[in-house]
């Protein structure tokens, strides 16, 4: 074998040791994140939840016309449940107060869980939940809570409810019956790089919105 021929062998050995390296690293931190919150999560029709201040329920989009998306009329209908079995006093809607529908999705899921029976003493609104993180440090340090159930999509639990123990809340997940659709397979693979820029958040203490 000559030098010449030995340099590119080496070369691209090293390039296919990259392209295997790479996604490993990056999914590295959603399988730690993923194991350290499995005992927490659970299907929101599953038994074994221990009560909590509140439930955490993490916006998502509202259509044009005002109507919850399906995962947020969800994560709404989850945490009435939740409510409903006595198993949180409260409801956070924490969402985008201003968001680009006009009707911002904390009012929208206030106004949601208010037809679904909830009353309005007991749902608070927190319109700077622009983010997981932000959600998860204004819960404890703008709300004064001590332990919160996240409610939302099964692929976002793991994240949602890891940030909150790392920033001190006694946290469990509960989630909707998952549905196999394009939206769903995207958030997975959303998740993963998600979750290590939620790391890199913590790790600088990012302030939260608001």
């Amino acid at each position: 074998m000559t030098r010449g021929r030995a340099r590119i062998d080496a070369r691209h050995r090293w390039k296919v040791a990259a392209l295997v390296a790479v996604p490993v690293l990056v999914a590295l931190p959603w399988t730690v994140v993923t194991a350290q919150t499995s005992e927490a999560v659970r299907p929101a029709a599953s038994e074994g939840f221990a009560h909590a201040e509140a439930a955490l329920v993490l916006g998502a989009g509202v259509r044009a016309d005002g109507s919850p998306s399906p995962y947020l009329l969800d994560r709404v209908s989850v945490a009435v449940d939740l409510y409903e079995q006595g198993l949180v006093d409260a409801l956070l809607m924490s969402g985008d107060g201003e968001d680009s529908s006009g009707f911002g999705e904390t009012t929208v899921m206030r106004g949601l869980a208010e037809s679904m029976g909830v009353p309005a003493e007991a749902i608070i609104e927190d319109p700077q939940g622009l983010d997981t993180y932000s959600s998860c440090v204004r819960a404890r340090e703008v709300y004064g809570l001590a332990s919160v159930i996240v409610s939302t999509q099964q692929f976002h639990q793991a994240r949602a409810v890891w940030l909150c123990a790392q920033i001190g809340l006694d946290a469990q997940g509960a989630y909707p019956a998952p549905t196999a659709t394009r939206h769903t397979f995207l958030g997975h693979v959303r998740e993963v790089p998600a979750v290590a820029k939620a790391m890199v958040d913590l790790a600088r203490g990012r302030t939260p919105a608001g």
